[in-house]
């Protein structure tokens, strides 16, 4: 049969229509195009046209979007077809068509509503829909995150992350080994141990030289004037004293400028082993003394507090473990009963606490001009 042509109309309620007429004749808003299927069997054609409360939320904007081309599409199709082909052109008025819909009111109404529902979306529901997604987004990202960060730590577990108390702790109980077994610190670094507590307390004393302590060591160097001779004799004692004496204006020994100089940098201590901290009895009263300006006085202390952190808290867990008087004992279980003393005392958190306080002095000193 010829297609029936639909083009923008409207319907004004007529006193002059008969009461038994079949045609439903309604009152429509200018501008506005009307959406007519013609049986319920078209509806089920066309299963892409669902509600969009039937539909998934994720996908209904490019549903709607998709419906309103296709819409278009149907329209610049029946706007070209020629006049010949529309059943009630005699009908026609000088300005718009009415246009005669042969469903009953109840089907009429029904299907109107089914069609524009495709087309219209609270903006309400929009935004219910937007908040949902954002939250299901946030949410999956989340849980991607948390599955990296396991897999990271599963694969790669010198780049899992804890925080420096942890490593902390697992320095001590390290130190704490060694200073009963003094082959252990040296066994973790050659790889001889491989069980998991041993690689864990080998990563945690990487992050603190690695993140803690080199990166703030080469920042003061590189912000100084320091000669790398002045460098390495602080590098060498582990102790150190810093006196005020007589001032007088003379060459700087640690940047060898003119400074006002009225501090005494005084040097000693057994020179020992970065990893194993193994000290060396060579030379072991050797002292050096160095006069140095007020800048360079207090970059010594800071860049010597850092640099020689480790050792110190070797040789006090050392001195721990030789002034407990518990004997014939298990190294594990000797381990578990000192770390625990330390921990109630809150040795631990107070050397934690320490460590901190110089890796913020290092980051807030001073550039030297």
């Amino acid at each position: 049969g010829k297609r029936r042509r639909f083009s923008s109309f409207v319907l004004a309620d007529s006193e002059t229509d008969s009461e038994d007429s079949d045609i439903l004749v309604r009152k429509v808003f200018a501008k506005r195009h009307c959406v007519v299927i013609e049986d319920e069997s078209s509806q089920e054609q066309q299963p892409g046209k669902t509600c969009p409360a039937d539909s998934d939320p994720a996908n209904r904007k490019q549903e709607v979007l998709a419906k309103l081309k296709e819409l278009a599409k149907q329209r610049a199709t029946r706007t070209s077809c020629s006049s010949e082909n529309c059943e009630d052109s005699n009908d026609e008025i000088e300005e718009e068509p009415f246009c005669h819909v042969p469903l009953t009111p109840t089907e009429g109404s029904e299907t109107d509503c089914d069609s524009m529902k495709d087309f219209i979306v609270d903006d309400e529901k929009e935004d219910d829909d937007d908040n949902t997604e954002h939250e299901k987004s946030e949410q999956q990202q989340e849980e991607l995150n948390t599955s990296y960060s396991e897999l990271l730590a599963y694969h790669i577990p010198h780049l899992s992350h804890c925080s420096l108390y942890v490593h902390f702790q697992r320095i001590v109980k390290a130190f704490l080994i060694n200073a009963i077994d003094d082959t252990f610190l040296s066994s973790l670094y050659d790889g001889t141990r491989q069980k998991k507590y041993a690689q864990d307390m080998l990563l945690s004393l990487r992050y603190l030289d690695d993140r803690c302590i080199q990166p703030r060591l080469e920042n003061l160097i590189s912000r100084s004037r320091w000669k790398e001779r002045y460098k390495e004799r602080v590098d060498c004692y582990p102790d150190v004293r810093i006196i005020l004496k007589n001032p007088a204006n003379k060459s700087c020994q640690a940047c060898e400028l003119n400074r006002y100089c009225k501090f005494n940098v005084l040097l000693f201590g057994k020179l020992y082993n970065s990893r194993t901290l193994e000290a060396d009895d060579f030379m072991s009263d050797d002292k050096q003394v160095l006069k140095v300006g007020v800048v360079c006085a207090d970059r010594t202390r800071v860049y010597h507090n850092l640099k020689h952190f480790k050792y110190k808290l070797y040789v006090d867990c050392s001195s721990i473990t030789k002034l407990d008087g518990v004997r014939d004992e298990p190294v594990k279980d000797t381990v578990k009963r000192l770390f625990s003393q330390l921990e109630e005392t809150e040795w631990i958190q107070k050397r934690c606490n320490d460590l901190e306080e110089y890796m913020y002095d290092a980051d807030s000193f001073q550039e030297e001009k």
